[in-house]
């Protein structure tokens, strides 16, 4: 008995605050991954992944007017995703644990609760373990499927930092039967551009995070699929609360705000990744043998996620996908034509400057609609200015250009407005 409360006790205790128990989920996902292995990453492969991404950063340079948002490149074995990427995973992933955690603490009855005094909250911390249980097996799962810190199109890890993850390189390019240094440059390409945004557009970051929680606000929880969950726990094995499936307790409210909020996040998501495939496309093109198939390949797997995204997906209720990729990378592609590529990326100056789902449908007529976006320098695509952290409000709007007119502090005359057309 003493051994079964000293168990209990660790698997319901939560440490610090918050609706999840984040220690025990970062100690399922570590089980989860020695059970399938998790190579480390040896000299060779630290080395290649430095040198993939400093030449990603270099075939870039002409394809975007955002400088390099890489400040440490490094190569992660899939428990270091894990580790790093788990503060992101907790802002993500929080609001919804909450609700859930509230329906349980709700289906003990008002007359009942007094009772129960110190009891409650075991409550509260059952329902922490029963989600940092199920929620430490899907990232376990997709740390076993990522390529890279941004692989899902979010800023998961620290700013500034590109990542690659080079065990799951190999896989994947085995997959497809092509060369593993072919795979890791474009990966890294990817990787490379995703920093480029979120290193040099302030206000995406809590932009995207925002559109999470306004999403995450409106889902439901399914009270008769917690207590058929919370009916499968049995008090002498403490490790059936981990083998409990939560899937199914969440469900999306069919609301107006609801479906505005699901665009808002949709269209986000697809104007990053359509950003990032148009330019590292165009970087690539004449350089890699295989670039139609890899393109190809990697739209297919973000549009449609993978088994470990469907599974995060069944359990939060949130996709991570962008459903419209190629709809957006076909608009920056026209803006390129159209704009050329200074006054494409000044788009990302301020979120009202951005396409909205609608601009989708037709984007020559989006590229060539007489907006005055002026001069980059309004945008401060500043190379030296860091990313902010998550929950940082975005700025007002776009930043003033130094001085009142065209010129720059040392009294040089300004690049050319884009023009419009």
């Amino acid at each position: 008995m003493q051994q079964f409360m000293t168990q209990l006790q660790h698997l319901l205790a939560s440490p610090g605050s918050g609706p999840v128990n984040w220690d025990l989920a970062r100690q399922v996902a570590a089980s989860q991954l020695a059970g399938g292995g998790d190579p480390m990453v040896n000299p060779y492969e630290r080395n290649a992944v430095e040198e993939a991404l400093r030449l990603a950063d270099l075939w870039l340079e002409p394809t975007s007017a955002l400088p390099s948002g890489i400040r440490t490149s490094v190569a992660w074995n899939r428990n270091e995703w894990i580790y790093k990427t788990l503060d992101a995973w907790r802002r993500l992933c929080d609001p919804v644990a909450s609700r859930m955690v509230g329906a349980m603490g709700d289906l003990v009855p008002p007359e009942a609760r007094a009772q129960l005094g110190p009891m409650q909250s075991m409550v509260t911390a059952l329902g922490g373990a029963l989600f940092g249980g199920q929620l430490g097996q899907a990232l376990g799962s997709l740390a076993a499927e990522v390529l890279s810190a941004g692989d899902i199109g979010l800023p998961l890890g620290p700013a500034g930092t590109a990542a690659l993850i080079p065990a799951n390189i190999r896989a994947y390019g085995a997959g497809l039967e092509l060369p593993e240094d072919e795979v890791r440059l474009y990966v890294a390409l990817r990787e490379a551009a995703h920093q480029r945004l979120f290193g040099h557009v302030p206000w995406l970051r809590g932009h995207v995070f925002a559109a999470v929680e306004a999403y995450a606000s409106g889902i439901t929880v399914n009270r008769e699929a917690i207590e058929e969950a919370m009916g499968r726990v049995d008090p002498a094995d403490p490790e059936s609360v981990q083998a409990i499936a939560l899937e199914g307790i969440f469900t999306p409210e069919d609301t107006p705000a609801q479906k505005a909020a699901l665009t808002r996040l949709e269209t986000a998501l697809a104007l990053i990744e359509g950003w990032v495939c148009h330019v590292v496309d165009t970087a690539a093109a004449d350089r890699l043998p295989n670039l139609v198939r890899l393109g190809e390949a990697f739209r297919r797997r973000r549009a449609a996620g993978g088994p470990a995204e469907q599974t995060f997906a069944a359990l939060v209720g949130l996709e991570l996908r962008p459903r419209r990729l190629r709809e957006a990378a076909a608009l920056w592609a026209a803006l390129t034509e159209h704009r050329d590529i200074s006054g494409r990326d000044a788009l990302w100056g301020h979120p009202d400057l951005l396409p909205s789902g609608d601009d989708f449908a037709d984007p020559e007529a989006f590229a060539r609609s007489q907006l005055d976006l002026g001069d980059l320098d309004d945008f401060n695509f500043d190379a030296t200015e860091p990313a902010p952290e998550p929950g940082t409000d975005p700025p007002a709007g776009p930043k003033p250009a130094p001085g009142s007119d065209d010129r720059d502090d040392n009294g040089e005359a300004g690049p050319d407005r884009p023009t419009d057309g």
